[in-house]
């Protein structure tokens, strides 16, 4: 489930087969300029929209934590999201606040009933991800991540994920403790494949913003080529206008 950033991104990976995509909160944001986790709700939620409508496969949506801290505010704004198109979204526990990167338990799990509450008040079916974010915020503690998981799954989330999970050993044991439902894993970089992920029993595979980087990395190579040596290499390694035009057709 690779991670498109705009209308362009999306279409071209629905056309290479993928099953289903998922935004990411970073490839968004850079695309406009800003930092993750620094875009507007109302331009999140076009956002959203505008994934949706492009392309034939189902768009998971990156939440965050809701644009919200109260499980009210979160209520609501998933309720905003629930009608966008999408057929899931995920709501994290991190507070973008480096002295305490983890809502407290309590309102963690209290904020994750409240989306659960909005997804069934919207009536629509889309599917509800759990995240705690403790392997990617500082707090790599795998007893606490597993108990985080376990409570938004009995809080009603459908799927589970844990980003910055990288050791096999304990990704088998969140899928183990979090069992029947699904687990998902963040691949940002040459660690695992999809067999070997298959195999520990995960059941879905984001890239979050890794294409969006890797997109960066080229545009970056490319021009430092022009502005430092004056030359144009990088250039005549790009796939050709006519094969992106097919894609748009």
């Amino acid at each position: 489930m690779p991670n498109p950033w705009d209308v362009g991104s999306a279409r071209m990976l629905a056309s290479l087969g993928f099953p289903a995509l998922a935004t990411t909160s970073s490839g968004f944001a850079w695309s406009h300029g800003h930092r993750d986790g620094r875009m507007p709700l109302d331009q999140t939620l076009a956002h959203f929209r505008a994934i949706a409508e492009s392309v034939d496969v189902p768009v998971n949506a990156d939440f965050e934590g809701g644009h919200a801290v109260q499980p009210d505010d979160v209520h609501r704004n998933v309720l905003a999201a629930a009608v966008s198109g999408v057929a899931g979204l995920s709501i994290e526990d991190s507070t973008g606040d480096a002295a305490h990167p983890l809502f407290d338990f309590d309102l963690s799990v209290a904020r994750m009933r409240a989306a659960r509450r909005a997804l069934d008040d919207s009536g629509r079916s889309v599917l509800l991800t759990g995240r705690s974010e403790g392997f990617i915020v500082g707090r790599p503690d795998l007893a606490e991540t597993i108990r985080r998981l376990v409570a938004y799954a009995e809080a009603g989330a459908e799927c589970l994920y844990a980003p910055g999970l990288r050791d096999a050993a304990d990704i088998a044991a969140v899928v183990k403790a979090v069992a029947p439902r699904p687990v998902n894993v963040l691949v940002h970089g040459d660690f695992t494949t999809v067999h070997a992920l298959a195999e520990l029993g995960v059941r879905r595979i984001s890239v979050g913003g890794a294409l969006a980087r890797a997109a960066w990395t080229g545009l970056a190579n490319a021009a430092m080529d022009i502005v430092r040596d004056g030359t144009f290499t990088a250039l005549g390694r790009t796939i050709a206008g006519s094969e992106i035009e097919r894609t748009f057709r």
